[in-house]
């Protein structure tokens, strides 16, 4: 088994435990997984081709579509609350 398939599914295995943390506990381990992410996205791109890079690219932005949705909207100036 390739490395980056063994580190993306403990990174899948963290998501879950931090995802049943109250969510005042969430945000430190959250921020770690979401930069480590799209490192991990490459690693499994550069291994397995650009699909499966695409896959897990839709996975993540699946799993982080309410924090992307929230910075994306302060990143451009529109408002942030809904």
């Amino acid at each position: 088994m390739e490395d980056s398939v063994l580190f993306a599914v403990l990174w899948v295995v963290a998501a879950t435990i931090v995802a049943m943390l109250p969510m005042r506990l969430q945000f430190p381990p959250g921020i770690i997984l979401f930069v480590s992410a799209p490192a991990l996205i490459v690693w499994l791109g550069h291994d397995f081709g650009w699909f499966v890079s695409l896959l897990a690219s839709a996975a993540f932005a699946s799993m982080f579509r309410n924090p992307i949705r929230h910075y994306w909207r302060r990143w451009t100036g529109r408002e942030v609350g809904e």
